[in-house]
């Protein structure tokens, strides 16, 4: 919502004010009356080419609107630089696109024109669909008619077949009775033979009993052979160490009567020894050595073989415990024969048990085999007869099938032309989506392209308006450079700040700045001195010119004067004496005219020598033009800022078209951004 400003004030809820300069299009803007801070300053914002005709303020104080009669429709976004004021809400753009009557009536159209083709095509579909409904119905009615027809001669010939049925089962009957009379007589035949072979089975299991009970008896006698032999063995050996021990007991009693009497005979002579101790001393000493080494030799061999006997008995002990080991393993043995044998009474034992199972399993496989080959015959016969059925039955239903394969393949063509049918439809309806699609996509384009051919074309105008007023002083070198400032400061508000140049570039910089310097100077005087060599000639030529002109007129008016004589002299018939001319002419002599082929030629010479020098004058003319500046050349770019100091790089002599504005001023409490679209005029 905008609040109409009749004095072209823009003031805003928390008092600021923008105030218009009418004639040059300026907007001042202010702080808030009610801000302690204000001092009364304003800032002034260069925003139209033209005076200012409406101002509005926003609703909510954050934009500016202003127009002017230059078609241009200016805003301003004010915000406080302290942030004092109140975030507030964005404003919410509405979501609608204005679209011109004709394009909605083209789309309407567009519309019903598809609209009306599809129902074209749902009608045409729908009849075409009704059409083999009936069709197909009438077919089916032909079909079941068929059928019902076909079912009553099937039920027809089902009960001859059933009566067929029950006669070939008396026939089936009699023929089991004869074949279970022929069964019994096998089965007969059988037992008997079996009742033989059975007989001979138990002659030939007593014949074995018999056997084992000789090879028990042999088994028997073996086992006492060898307990009695163990036995004698075992009393030989026993005798026989009882013997060696004896005697070994006997040699041990008389080395042990040896020993006492020796030592015996030790004491007797001691004791004489000691009688004669100290008489025979040496002597006594010598003897008792020698009987000393050979009873030390005695007791030696004594020692000797009372280990050889320790020996001895060891062995026999061995020997002892060796047989007590065999006598115990010969134990083992015969427990492990009687354990062998009951085993042996246990095996036949299970063979009898499974000689009486396998006789009752022979019966009842037996028994089994006979009622398999009944039911052999029988499904044997059941089999004939179905075959026959079911070659009777293939013949009454391959016709029935190929009708029903008729009626599957025009089911199935039915069946695509309905998929063909949809999937037309569902083209159609993405066709109709896609047009849709299409034309709301042209619409948008359009509508942009309207836009923006608007917004250029409004530039356009506006910087052509511009540029025209520029070309208005094209004459004027300082009318045409303030005009071209101010076309600069209207239409080109990005400036490019100047970049910090390098030490190096810089010096470089001034060398070619002093080169180019030096180089316009000796240009100038160059200049200088062609200009008044240029001078002097035009002087020069000039002159020349000017006693041309003399010369020609002089020679006009002899032509005149001879033509006048001549013309006299005719008409006198050349009688009378012509009138000297009042200068002297081209004569001889003084007073002598010159004749008519003279004057001629002396005129031709005179007339190549003018177009000579007229020809040179056009040179020096076309010289001199060439090195005056030409007015209508492109100017170059103005490397000046808004306060007229130099910038060392503009963008001002870019070829670019004017699109936009957009300009940021500080304010004394406030900041104004400033952007640019183009409208129409608006009036007042």
């Amino acid at each position: 919502m905008l609040r109409c400003l009749t004095d072209r004030r823009g003031r805003g809820n928390n008092g600021i004010r923008c105030r218009v300069v009418r004639v040059e299009g300026l907007v001042r803007a202010r702080g808030a009356l009610r801000d302690p801070r204000h001092t009364g300053e304003y800032q002034e914002y260069q925003c139209h080419a033209g005076p200012i005709t409406r101002m509005r303020v926003s609703f909510d104080d954050s934009s500016l609107f202003c127009v002017s009669s230059d078609g241009c429709l200016f805003v301003f976004d004010i915000r406080d630089k302290d942030a004092r004021g109140k975030t507030k809400e964005a404003i919410i753009f509405a979501e609608e696109v204005l679209v011109t009557k004709s394009d909605l009536e083209e789309k309407k159209t567009r519309m019903g024109e598809l609209e009306t083709q599809v129902n074209e095509l749902t009608m045409q579909n729908e009849y075409q669909l009704r059409l083999k409904d009936l069709n197909l119905n009438e077919r089916i009615k032909d079909i079941t008619e068929k059928f019902t027809h076909e079912l009553e001669g099937d039920k027809a010939k089902f009960e001859l077949l059933l009566q067929e049925k029950n006669e070939q089962e008396m026939e089936y009957e009699e023929k089991l009775k004869q074949a279970e009379e022929r069964h019994q007589q096998q089965m007969q035949a059988l037992e008997g033979t079996y009742q033989q072979k059975i007989m001979t089975e138990v002659e030939r299991y007593q014949l074995l009993l018999q056997e084992k009970e000789m090879l028990n008896e042999r088994w028997d006698e073996q086992n006492s052979l060898l307990v009695e032999s163990h036995e004698r063995v075992i009393q030989e050996l026993t005798e026989e160490y009882e013997a060696k021990l004896q005697e070994e007991q006997m040699n041990l009693e008389r080395v042990q009567q040896e020993k006492h009497e020796h030592t015996r005979e030790f004491e007797e002579t001691k004791r004489q020894l000691e009688e004669d101790a100290d008489r025979e001393i040496e002597e006594s000493k010598e003897r008792y050595d020698a009987r000393l080494s050979q009873e030390r030799e005695i007791g030696l061999r004594l020692k000797g073989e009372n280990g050889i006997m320790k020996k001895k008995f060891n062995a026999l002990q061995k020997d002892i415990d060796d047989q007590k080991e065999e006598i115990r393993q010969l134990f083992e043995q015969k427990k492990d024969l009687y354990s062998t044998i009951s085993s042996l009474e246990k095996d036949i034992t299970g063979l009898k048990k499974e000689i009486k199972e396998r006789d009752e399993t022979i019966g009842d496989k037996e028994k089994r085999i006979y009622d398999l080959k009944k039911k052999n015959q029988e499904l044997e016969k059941f089999k004939f007869v179905l075959d026959f059925k079911i070659k009777e039955l293939k013949k009454q239903i391959e016709p029935r099938e190929l009708e029903i394969a008729d009626m599957k393949d025009q089911i199935k063509e039915m069946d695509h032309e309905l998929e063909r049918y949809h999937k037309n439809n569902s083209n159609l309806d993405l066709t109709i989506t896609d047009l849709r699609m299409r034309l709301e996509g042209v619409q948008r384009e359009a509508l942009k392209q309207r836009q923006d051919n608007s917004d250029l074309m409004s530039s356009i105008q506006r910087f052509q308006c511009h540029l025209h007023e520029t070309t208005q002083y094209i004459q004027d070198p300082k009318a045409l450079k303030e005009s071209v400032k101010k076309l600069y400061q209207k239409h080109v508000v990005d400036h490019v700040e100047p970049a910090q140049v390098e030490e190096d570039i810089q010096r470089e910089y001034t060398r070619q700045r002093e080169y180019l310097e030096k180089s316009v100077e000796s240009l100038k005087r160059k200049l200088h001195k062609d200009m008044e060599t240029h001078r002097s000639d035009n002087m020069r030529i000039m002159q020349d010119n000017v006693t041309l002109i003399k010369e020609i007129n002089e020679l006009r008016r002899e032509i005149k004067s001879l033509k006048r004589t001549q013309r006299v002299s005719e008409l006198d018939g050349g009688t009378g004496s012509p009138k000297s001319p009042k200068k002297g002419g081209f004569g001889s002599g003084p007073g002598v005219p010159p004749s008519p082929d003279e004057a001629s030629r002396e005129i031709d010479i005179q007339r190549k020598e003018i177009a000579k020098l007229k020809k040179r004058v056009e040179e020096l003319e076309l010289t001199q033009i060439d090195n005056r500046p030409k007015s209508r050349e492109r100017l170059p770019p103005m490397d000046l800022q808004v306060d007229g100091s130099p910038v060392v790089s503009s963008q001002v002599g870019r070829e670019e078209p004017y699109l936009g504005y957009l300009a940021t001023d500080s304010l004394l409490d406030h900041n104004i951004s400033g952007s640019l679209c183009t409208l129409p005029p608006i009036l007042d």
